[in-house]
């Protein structure tokens, strides 16, 4: 869900529904999901991520937004943290990238983690990349604070088939495999050799590196920084001393919104991305481990 994207008028898709025929927990007495609404998150439980929210609870979860800072006291009760597009300044979209977090919350995060604890962190473009940048670096990725668009504006869909969405414990998890899930831009990023690439960019997508993220529109500027997409992640997983880390770098695949004035379905309500809610349950099942 890119920040450009959100000023454009969208809404939660209300009528989205997944059907769970066996929830992964008895409703309502599955492990807490901490999410995280402190950090300038443009997406919350009741807005963007309703869809996000809904289907986690149809599968037993249980889910808490906190609009509290990273601390011990906060993630105690936590099986998995959340955190969707945190930002410095949602009204800064220029260099110089800051951090959304602050060096305590990334050293507790970083501890807890270690200590047993799970963190799905989802991030977009520009300036979402730059604003965790320091808290990625602090598991070995390196999250790049720009555009990846595909270079011939199709639909971006990663598949088995397109060798850009690998076999792994998630997209074969919960005895769900996964063939193909749609985004709509976002970033990329490189993982330490622990980690297992979930969704890969490749030479179709090129990365646009911007001092100012309203530099970006179609037709891109050629003045505009840019290095090829291939090799770089845009979906990864990997265990970090007892605990376990998912990362996505783009924040649309699971939402469920009606976009723009003709109501354009964006996210797991989009009939090309109808196993993305499929993907986003293998992701939390697998953090419940």
């Amino acid at each position: 869900m890119g920040i450009a994207q959100l000023k454009a008028q969208q809404v939660a898709d209300e009528q989205f529904h997944y059907p769970i025929t066996d929830p992964h927990h008895r409703v309502g007495n599955g492990p807490l999901l901490l999410f995280d609404e402190a950090h300038n998150n443009p997406v919350t439980l009741r807005g963007a991520y309703a869809a996000f929210s809904d289907l986690l609870k149809a599968d037993g979860y249980s889910l808490r937004s906190t609009k509290e800072k990273v601390s011990f006291e906060s993630l105690k009760e936590a099986k998995v943290f959340i955190s969707v597009n945190a930002l410095y300044d949602p009204e800064d979209w220029s260099l110089p990238a800051r951090s959304a977090f602050t060096d305590k919350e990334i050293d507790l995060l970083r501890q807890w983690v270690s200590d047993g604890g799970n963190l799905f962190l989802v991030t977009d473009h520009m300036p979402c990349g730059g604003s965790i940048q320091a808290l990625a670096a602090a598991f070995g990725i390196h999250v790049i604070n720009g555009f990846a668009l595909r270079k011939d504006e199709q639909p971006e869909i990663f598949s088995r088939d397109r060798k850009t969405l690998l076999p792994n414990e998630i997209t074969a998890g919960s005895g769900k495999e996964i063939d193909s899930i749609m985004c709509w831009g976002g970033t990329g990023f490189t993982v330490p050799s622990t980690a297992h690439i979930i969704s890969l960019l490749n030479e179709e997508y090129e990365i646009y590196l911007p001092s100012d993220a309203n530099q970006i529109k179609r037709p891109i500027p050629d003045d505009i920084p840019r290095i090829s997409g291939k090799g770089f992640a845009n979906g990864a997983y990997l265990r970090f001393g007892k605990g376990r880390i998912v990362l996505f770098g783009d924040g649309a695949p699971f939402s469920a919104q009606l976009h723009g004035i003709k109501s354009k379905k964006r996210g797991m309500n989009h009939p090309s991305a109808y196993q993305n809610a499929q993907l986003l349950l293998n992701i939390v099942h697998w953090l419940d481990q």
